[in-house]
Formats: C-alpha cells, structure tokens, sequence
C-alpha cells in the first residue's frame, strides 16, 4: 500500500506539472486573460486527477460514470503526453538556435503552439486507429532440442493485454482472431492479461474460454495481476483455460518442451524501478530449470524482460513484455533507460534468446504511437535427429 501511495503522489506530481507546462505554454501564445486562467486551471486539475477517479469510482461500483471519466481522461492523457512532447521540442530547437542568431520568436509564438496542437491532434487520432488494429509478428527458430521428424512446435504469445475497464470484448475478440488464424499448438500470456479491477470482464473470460490448443495455455502473474488480487487473478485465469506457472515448470509435447513460469516482482514487493536495466532477480528461474534435461527445450515465461546472466543460459528461450515499448513515442526512449532488451527479438550472451513483446492491448491511454500491438507467433522447427 506504501509504494501505491508513493507511485500515485509521483504520478500526480509529475502529471500535474505536465499539465502546468502546457497551461502556461498556451497562456502565452493565446493572451489568455485572468478569468479563462481560472477556467482552464479548474479544467485542467480535473484532466490531473482523473485516473484516480476512475480507479475510486470504479471500486464503488460506479462503472458508467467511472467508464466516461475513463475514455476521456485517458484520451486526454495520451493527448498531453504527445503535446508536451512537441512543446519540449520545440523549445529545445529554440534552445539550440538562438545562439546560432536564428530569429527564434516563432518557437515561443502563436503559430507554433497552434502547430504542436494541431499535430498532436493528428498524432493521437492515429495513435487510437493504432492501438485498435494489432498485427503479429513471425519469428522462426531452429534448435536441434526438437527432433526434425517432430514437425515443429507453433507458440503464440500474448502480453500486456490489460483486460478491464476500457479493453473488453471487441478489442479482445480482434486480438484473440489473430491467435485463431495462426493455429497455435500452445498459447502463451505473459503477464498483465488483466488490469485492475475485474468486475465488468466476466465476458472476456468466456471469449478466451473458447480457445482451447492442443498443448494447452499457460501464463504467469504480471505487476496488474498482483494489482488485481491474486486470487481473482487466479480465478480469472482458470476460467479463462490458462494455467497459472508460479514458479513451477510443466513438460509437454512427448517430453521436448518444458514450460517453466515465475511471478512478477510486485508479488514480492520489489520496485519495478530497482536497477533493472541490469541482469538482476533471476534466481528463482536458474533454480527452476536446473532439474530440466539439457536435451528438453526450455521455455522460460517471465513478465519483466530481465534476464539471467549465467553462461550458459538457464533457459532456450524466455517470453517477456512489460515494456509496451514505451506505448507512445517518445516514452520509448525512456523504457530503454531501464530495460537493456525493451523490445523485439535479442540472441543473448549466455546463448539462450529473448523476445520482449509490445504488448496486445494498451495502458491507460487506448493510444499507440509507433510502438503497434502485437500478437507474436514463434515456430520451434527440429532439426534434431530422430
């Protein structure tokens, strides 16, 4: 409860100053007189606290009003983020080019806010056609773990899904289309498949009921399972047809692939911000697949894209996400500060891989700049002997 009250005065903090940028930056370039201040200030400090509204009203069983206050301040969130960043560019061109003699007042005018606003408004309206259209992305990997008469093994990840509030069915059924069309022989989530409150997605339980493939579907507890409460997290995912991995590993497909799964830090109160972009908490998986035949391909399902710096590698392959690869340029550049591997396919130093996918659904904003939604399909293919 300690580091949630903590995280919220942050966010607040650093939301609140966002918004206070953008405040003063309009007030400059429009003249803004004294009362519209006031009326934007008062609009503005309700844009702020928002989520935590959404949140309050949502746990009080409000889900109509909590599910309006959502769409739009989320909106607005996404909408903030790209303006302010447009705004900080801005100023960093007329930074650069003031010295150099170029004539800099359009940077701080009129005509370059209206710009910011009116590309920003283009940016998050293709930022939400983005988020609502997931693709797949196709990776091939041969390993001699696999004989090459097995006929290979189809996996298909999701991650970072975040059913709830906002995401529900129809998005769901989109994403959940592109697992169907891949015929997967066994379904993956790693982590973050729910977001918080879980009262209005009852229906999503029963859409990913449905898919049943031959090998099965397995998942592990990302930050908002934990966030959610465990054992409605747990509830979910057994209706839902996963099994939960915490901390265990689970041999299919006659004996060549060993699906091992760890809970997300959150479980054990650790910081997500706690040095990860280094090799760091992995213990608990090099522990996990140390009993596993060297012969068995091992996959390693893990919510957070920190990885094991042991030579060899504990695993074959580990399955991450977290990241959302930033979500909206240009947070990716932020996530790479903390995550050495933030996104996409990486042959390690210990000779195991990682994927670190974008994530199928979205956090609170239902926006994506240049960072799609993704549904990922690995085909283990055998070239083993027989």
């Amino acid at each position: 409860m300690k580091a949630m009250l903590v995280f919220v005065a942050v966010f607040l903090i650093v939301y609140g100053g966002m918004h206070l940028y953008f405040l003063l930056r309009l007030r400059t370039a429009f003249e803004i007189g004294p009362a519209a201040t006031v009326a934007m200030t008062l609009i503005l400090a309700f844009f702020v606290v928002s989520p935590v509204l959404v949140t309050v009203l949502e746990r009080r069983g409000h889900e109509t009003a909590a599910l309006v206050i959502a769409y739009t301040g989320y909106t607005w969130m996404g909408f903030m983020f790209i303006t302010v960043s447009l705004f900080l560019f801005v100023d960093l061109l007329r930074a650069v080019l003031s010295p150099m003699g170029v004539h800099a007042r359009f940077f701080a005018g009129y005509g370059a806010t209206v710009l910011c606003l009116v590309l920003a408004s283009g940016l998050s309206a293709w930022g939400c056609y983005e988020a609502r259209n997931p693709q797949t992305t196709h990776i091939t990997i041969e390993t001699a773990k696999l004989p090459e008469t097995y006929g290979g093994i189809r996996i298909v990840q999701l991650s970072d899904v975040h059913l709830g509030l906002v995401l529900r069915e129809k998005r769901l059924a989109r994403i959940l289309g592109l697992v169907e069309e891949a015929h997967p022989d066994i379904l993956v989530s790693t982590g973050d498949l729910v977001d918080g409150q879980m009262d209005a997605i009852a229906g999503s339980a029963r859409l990913l009921g449905e898919f049943a493939p031959p090998l099965g579907k397995f998942a592990v507890m990302g930050n908002h399972e934990f966030y959610a409460g465990v054992s409605n997290a747990a509830e979910f995912h057994r209706l839902s047809g996963f099994r939960l991995l915490r901390g265990e590993v689970v041999v299919v497909a006659d004996g060549v692939l060993a699906v091992a799964g760890v809970d997300d830090p959150a479980g054990r109160k650790l910081s997500p911000l706690n040095a990860p972009h280094s090799f760091r908490d992995t213990g608990e998986e090099e522990k996990l697949l140390e009993p596993v035949d060297d012969q068995v391909f091992r996959l390693l399902l893990k919510h957070q894209p920190t990885v094991s710096s042991a030579v060899p590698s504990p695993f074959d392959l580990q399955l991450s996400g977290h990241t959302h690869r930033g979500q909206i340029f240009p947070f990716t550049l932020v996530t790479k500060l903390f995550y050495r591997y933030s996104s996409g396919y990486h042959l390690l130093p210990g000779g195991g891989r990682l994927y670190v996918s974008r994530g199928a659904g979205t956090w609170g904003p239902a926006i994506r700049l240049l960072a799609p939604p993704e549904v990922v399909i690995i085909d283990l293919v055998g070239t083993g002997a027989s």
